[in-house]
């Protein structure tokens, strides 16, 4: 992430929030992706969707190398959204959660694997 001189006049803490309102006034998936595909890069994107990805393989206590070999997501990546779901904030949880995604079942099909980009 790019580093930069940090404005007197830019709260960092107001404008976290702002974009966390945004988010969450947006009311459909089409407007989220056309969201996302304004806000971010298509390898931020990229980035979003393998941790997404790998959430409910390694809720349903898979391994590491199976994740890979089903999602194609790098085992580092895997990794460190494993340290998250241990040790974060508890939003990849809540999330999963609240799409039923927690659910033992819920791995097969709900993250199919990648396709080349």
């Amino acid at each position: 992430m790019k580093r930069r001189q940090a404005e007197p006049s830019l709260d960092s803490g107001h404008a976290e929030r702002s974009l966390c309102e945004a988010l969450l006034a947006l009311r459909s998936v089409e407007e989220m992706r056309a969201f996302l595909d304004d806000l971010c890069t298509p390898a931020e994107r990229e980035a979003m969707r393998d941790r997404w990805c790998v959430v409910p393989h390694l809720i349903a206590g898979e391994p590491y190398r199976e994740i890979h070999e089903n999602t194609s997501v790098s085992v580092t990546t895997i990794g460190r959204v494993a340290r998250c779901l241990e040790q974060g904030a508890g939003g990849y949880r809540l999330a999963a959660q609240r799409l039923g995604l927690d659910r033992p079942a819920a791995t097969a099909g709900a993250t199919p694997a990648r396709t080349p980009s």
